[in-house]
């Protein structure tokens, strides 16, 4: 994981673990969202410092391919945060695991 993506690990992993809802199994699901997150900084980044937009060869105002890889990236984090139990929403939801061997949970 490059810097970014292990800053947002280190920022959710610990209200996951004392939430009692992350198992092993979970363990590539945060991963990939980590790494979603890190690629939204990232491209983010690269928007703030060179636009979202560029002027072609012709003169055609086009989106910076950043848009692209940021809105993917956005949308693949939300819906894997919403998975693992990170949004506001899907805490609110009734825990899926209750009954699960305890020995799973991290």
């Amino acid at each position: 994981m490059d810097a970014d993506a292990a800053a947002e690990w280190k920022r959710v992993f610990p209200s996951m673990v004392e939430r009692r809802v992350l198992t092993v199994t979970d363990l590539g699901a945060l991963e990939n969202y980590c790494m979603a997150m890190s690629l939204v900084r990232q491209m983010e980044r690269q928007l703030r410092a060179e636009g979202a937009t560029y002027v072609d060869g012709k003169g055609a105002i086009k989106r910076h391919p950043a848009t692209a890889i940021f809105a993917d990236n956005m949308n693949r984090a939300r819906l894997l945060a919403t998975e693992l139990g990170l949004t506001p929403f899907s805490r609110s939801r009734p825990a899926a695991i209750e009954d699960e061997d305890e020995d799973s949970l991290i």
